[in-house]
């Protein structure tokens, strides 16, 4: 099947569109700026078009030739009535569905009893879905609660909060009931919902094995990460109080800290076991299993996409250096345009460390690298196995190549002693002109107050160092662009 794409830069429609390729089907994605999409893995083997459900005109175009769609957009953040957003988006994409004589839509909403009183988040899920359903075009409506998976914006609350917080102070919902869901079993459900005849026209909740309060869940990811909790609920924090204490103690913003925990104080839960009817071969996991899935992932830095991955697409522009967090991860990408091939830079970046050095401050690199050895570390004593070439699993100072892509990638996971995780990656795009965008990230999952207390101290430092390493690694690139003849 051809099948168009919505969200895909965001958690769920950036993990789905390489599960889509694997099942067979033509993909193409919607996208208001395609840069966004341009750097996925995936994105070689799709279609992009441009577009916005906010914008009706652009839709009729990206939905022309498909058989189904994926609707995976909603507006929840810091927007006045998000929810009006919400219900004209999808006006506008069952019309435009309608014109195109899609067979399907498959739309992922939210778990809640429509007897009792939702939040203005959970409600504006379900109305987005019955929007869908007034067009002509049979929607298959999933809906779902707290997604665990490294990337997942409900997950990285839980995840952060018990990770940072010895002695929590929560509200009463924490013993409201929820039945979390492995990641992996979303995307099954998605993929087994675009193809099946009885899931047309059907509401269905998915969930995980077990239904828990939230203190479990935050009780469950401290087990599992050997960190002891204490929580203690108490009757006077709103969601406005609680909204503040997220926004500074999680990479999630006030603005989508509050509608979320505003949600949180109805019980989400499956109350009908039609996905296990439809798809009896999808066999959900259970909470422990789904959080140690989403953990292995984040050590091993396997993070393809990102609750604020989404929320960049209105920038439009590439600012030189963004700092941000999510996914377990903080993350530091600095990007400029150099005067040379792919490449030429990728040569550049690919040929640091051993006796070449970093390029930038080498005797901060030397002290990092004693330092380590002080500590029982590799220090820099291993250097590099080859003066040109690298592959993956190659030692390079204290530093472990994780993937190359030639002219293109280079990923390297740091093995000195540190309170938690770390990587360094480097990327090549081609720009306009002939010249080369050139993108270093650092990234950095922190362990406890530890690791945070170690990203935060040191930033001052690390970030002088990687903005002289960028603007070095492209002034070499440049530079052997110039002298090559002709």
């Amino acid at each position: 099947m051809r099948v168009l794409v919505t969200g895909a830069t965001g958690y769920i429609g950036g993990s789905l569109v390489p599960r889509l390729l694997e099942a067979g089907h033509q993909v193409r994605v919607l996208a208001r700026d395609p840069a966004r999409v341009a750097g996925r893995r995936w994105a070689p083997q799709v279609e992009i078009a441009r577009g916005d459900v906010l914008a009706p005109e652009t839709l009729r175009p990206a939905l022309a030739g498909c058989d189904a769609a994926y609707y995976l957009v909603h507006s929840m953040g810091p927007h006045a009535r998000f929810d009006e957003r919400d219900r004209a988006a999808a006006g506008h994409f069952a019309e435009a569905a309608e014109a195109a004589r899609l067979g399907r839509i498959v739309y992922l909403g939210a778990l809640g009893d429509e007897r009792g009183p939702l939040s203005e988040h959970l409600a504006s899920r379900h109305a987005t879905g019955h929007r869908l359903r007034e067009g002509a075009v049979p929607v298959a409506e999933l809906r779902a609660a707290i997604v665990v998976g490294a990337g997942s914006i409900s997950f990285e609350m839980v995840r952060c909060l018990t990770e940072r917080l010895p002695v929590m102070i929560c509200p009463r919902w924490v013993f409201q009931r929820v039945q979390p869901i492995a990641v992996r079993d979303v995307l099954a459900y998605l993929v087994a919902a675009l193809t099946s005849p009885a899931a047309a026209g059907r509401v269905i909740e998915i969930g995980g094995a077990d239904a828990l309060t939230y203190r479990e869940l935050m009780l469950g990811y401290a087990a599992l990460r050997g960190l002891r909790r204490v929580l203690v609920p108490v009757p006077v924090l709103s969601p406005g109080l609680s909204s503040h204490w997220v926004h500074w103690m999680t990479p999630v913003p006030r603005g989508l800290a509050r509608p979320l925990i505003e949600g949180l104080r109805s019980e989400v839960v499956v109350r009908d076991d039609l996905a296990r009817r439809l798809f009896p071969e999808i066999v959900p996991l259970g909470y422990r299993e789904a959080l140690a899935e989403a953990l292995s992932g984040l050590d091993r830095g396997d993070v393809q996409a990102s609750w604020s991955d989404a929320l960049a697409t209105s920038q439009g522009d590439r600012a030189p250096v963004t700092l941000a967090q999510g996914a377990g991860l903080i993350v530091e990408r600095r990007q400029r345009e150099v005067a040379a091939a792919p490449a030429d830079v990728f040569r550049a970046f690919s040929g640091l460390g051993g006796d070449r050095g970093w390029l930038y401050a080498g005797w901060a690199w030397r002290l990092r690298g004693a330092l380590d050895r002080l500590l029982g570390g590799v220090g820099l004593r291993r250097g590099r196995r080859d003066r040109d070439e690298l592959r993956a699993g190659d030692a390079l100072d204290f530093w472990r190549v994780e993937e190359v892509q030639p002219a293109r990638l280079l990923r390297l996971r740091a093995e000195m002693k540190v309170p938690g995780r770390a990587w360094l990656q480097f990327e090549v795009h081609p720009a306009a002109g002939g010249a080369t965008r050139l993108v270093q990230t650092a990234f950095f999952a922190p362990r406890g107050l530890a690791g945070l207390a170690y990203w935060y101290l040191l930033y001052p430092i690390h970030a002088l160092i990687f903005r002289h390493l960028i603007e070095r690694v492209g002034a070499s690139a440049s530079a052997a662009a110039a002298e090559r003849p002709g």
